[in-house]
């Protein structure tokens, strides 16, 4: 809770909670004159964070996630103008990128296999190099795919893009 952060000598907190939580943390942290950077993650991510915490305590307030329709790329910005079209204006979260990602992954791979059979699907997969909505996705020799993490932070309640820190 506030309470606990404000008995510490913080010079940070790391907040990593849903938004609901995070936003009654935050803003009882603020009111109780906390205000160290606060750091978070992607369940941070829905404009109803600012409705419940408030934009002015958000201020100092930052976190990391896949996407952002702010991302000055220009796969990002088709994405964002296509799924704005699609869905009557609507602005695409990080869930619907990596959705529409995910997707686009998986399409690309079965392309590349050249077939339908479950392994060489699983080999092109496996060998994926994709700029998509999201950035880059690669599969490490692990088959993990290190990604880029995208910073936010709020200001003027609105979020905004910091950048976007690769691997």
């Amino acid at each position: 809770t506030a309470y606990e952060i404000k008995e510490c000598d913080w010079s940070s907190d790391v907040c990593s909670s849903d938004l609901n939580e995070v936003g009654l943390i935050v803003k009882q942290a603020r009111e109780l004159g906390i205000t160290v950077p606060m750091f978070g993650g992607d369940g941070w991510e829905a404009p109803e964070l600012i409705q419940i915490a408030g934009g002015d305590a958000l201020k100092n307030t930052y976190y990391s996630t896949h996407f952002s329709p702010i991302q000055d790329t220009p796969e990002a910005q088709r994405f964002v103008a296509a799924y704005k079209a699609r869905f009557n204006g609507k602005v695409p979260d990080a869930m619907a990128a990596l959705g529409y990602d995910s997707a686009k992954i998986l399409a690309d791979a079965i392309t590349r296999a050249g077939s339908p059979d479950p392994a060489k699907i699983k080999a092109a997969l496996a060998a994926t190099d994709l700029v998509a909505a999201s950035g880059r996705t690669r599969m490490d020799a692990q088959r993990n795919p290190p990604k880029a993490a995208v910073i936010l932070t709020v200001e003027d309640g609105k979020f905004e893009f910091l950048q976007t820190i690769a691997p």
